[in-house]
């Protein structure tokens, strides 16, 4: 008798032991073709730290103490840490549930208008004291994989945060990188603006000595004074953005942003080597393609846990334990007592709000789906922008390259020409900034082109040797 209310629970236990959770099949139109069209890349994959590509010792130390100290991530691993929780909330409903109570209640009755003789005009009462042990079990059979699919979906959607994380990190280290290399094309840029705004001094010095010794006319000081101011304003200019990117960069890695990050003297040169790897392994690569992948395992999920709603659930209340008004018989064994119940509830009617839900659950299922599908396209619209891009700005750069060359040499040959009194100022100020221009843009798109290998590295998913925390076992369908 002892156990006649906890064996019942045992023996229909194994009948909600879950198998796998039925799943939509869905069909995406997107095909991954076998290698990237717009441009020739490595088959091999890029390292995880794929920042270390640009052999940049500054950079690595800017992005692992913005890993470390980056506020954002630590709220990443926060939502990370509630979703886990959620998932052992999520799990612990598949299993009987134990709990110890105690209770004790004290009560007087009155019995009024009783006819017991000699007690005419008086109040008969009783007090009673009862106390009572128990334990008590619950458990509801998952027959129709309702209490299993809401595992499935919390832990879907842990793996979507966990892969959120994973994008964050990725996401940050792009931001350090870019805003490293802003930095230090901004010091250049005001190197650059330093050493014109010395050469207009220089050109305007000798045209001083000639306005004085009468050879040249006052137009020519006031140009070349112009040219001056000009540069000291674009000395100013430069050194503004520079401060602003130092500061953002102090920002990103969890510093106090006072402007004083020491830099690399100049930017590196873009890795001939593109790791790119196949295009079929994006999608098991990019972390938001995994995010939403989950996601929409976990829409599938609250689809079979809505329809299992609509069928009869069954449920067990078992108890067991002692009963007296005397605090000492509280442990006697002649005291038990027992109880169990079944449950089984069947929806009958209920104005259409299970069916409704049904219907809801679907719908934001074929929203996760379009949204999966239309991410993987952007991810390789990115992927394929970026390596078009590639070619485009080495193209640039080697343009650059000769026309900064050229603008140097005709600068120098104006400077020469004034000098020797053949040429003007108007000729030699317009040399300087045509130079100036030049070196300017070189320095630009040499920037442009680290970006855009960032922008390529973080379309790929960043490192490929080791999979994002939710990778592992997703699963992930093929596009």
């Amino acid at each position: 008798m002892r156990y006649r209310a906890i064996l019942p629970a045992a023996a229909v236990l194994f009948l909600g032991c879950s198998q796998s959770v039925p799943r939509p099949a869905r069909q995406f139109t997107v095909e991954a073709p076998q290698a990237w069209k717009s441009g020739a890349v490595d088959a091999a994959a890029a390292d995880v730290d794929w920042w270390a590509y640009f052999g940049d010792r500054g950079l690595d130390l800017a992005i692992g103490e913005a890993l470390t100290k980056n506020s954002d991530l630590r709220a990443a691993a926060a939502r990370i840490a509630a979703a886990r929780q959620e998932t052992r909330i999520a799990a612990a409903a598949g299993l009987p549930e134990l709990s110890l109570g105690a209770n004790r209640s004290r009560q007087r009755q009155n019995f009024v208008g009783l006819p017991f003789p000699g007690l005419a005009g008086k109040v008969l009462s009783a007090t009673n004291t009862n106390t009572g042990l128990s334990l008590n079990l619950t458990w509801e059979a998952d027959i129709w994989k309702r209490i299993e699919a809401g595992k499935l979906a919390a832990a879907a959607n842990l793996e979507s945060r966990e892969a959120d994380l994973a994008g964050a990190r990725l996401s940050l280290t792009a931001q350090v990188a870019k805003a490293w290399f802003a930095a230090i094309e901004a010091e250049r840029q005001v190197g650059l603006a330093k050493a014109s705004l010395v050469s207009y001094e220089t050109s305007a010095e000798r045209v001083r000595a000639r306005y004085r010794a009468g050879i040249r006319p006052s137009l020519d000081l006031r140009l070349a004074l112009s040219e001056i101011d000009r540069a000291q304003a674009l000395v100013q200019q430069r050194e503004q953005q520079r401060d602003a990117f130092v500061r953002q960069l102090e920002t990103l890695a969890g510093r106090y942003p006072a402007g004083e990050h020491v830099l690399a003297e100049d930017l590196p040169e873009a890795p001939r080597r593109i790791p790119a790897g196949l295009p079929s392994e994006l999608v098991h690569r990019r972390p938001d393609l995994i995010s939403a992948e989950r996601a929409l395992l976990a829409a599938d999920a609250r689809i079979v846990e809505a329809k299992a709603a609509l069928r009869p659930s069954f449920a067990l209340t078992s108890g067991l334990g002692t009963a007296s008004n005397k605090l000492v018989d509280l442990l006697n064994p002649n005291v038990q007592v027992w109880n169990y119940v079944t449950n089984v509830v069947m929806p009958i009617f209920n104005n259409g709000r299970l069916k409704a839900g049904v219907l809801a659950n679907e719908a934001r299922a074929m929203e996760a789906a379009a949204n999966y599908e239309s991410r993987i396209l952007a991810a390789y619209r990115e992927v394929e922008t970026a390596l078009a891009a590639e070619a485009i700005l080495a193209a640039r750069k080697q343009a650059l390259e000769s026309a900064t060359r050229n603008a140097l040499a005709a600068r120098d040959l104006a400077e020469q020409r004034y000098r020797a009194g053949l040429s003007d100022i108007i000729t030699v100020l317009s040399a300087q900034r045509t130079a100036l221009d030049s070196e300017s843009a070189l320095l630009t798109v040499r920037r442009a082109r680290l970006d855009n290998r960032v922008d390529l590295h973080l379309a790929l998913g960043g490192g490929f040797a080791a999979a994002p925390p939710a990778a592992a076992g997703a699963g992930v369908p093929a596009a």
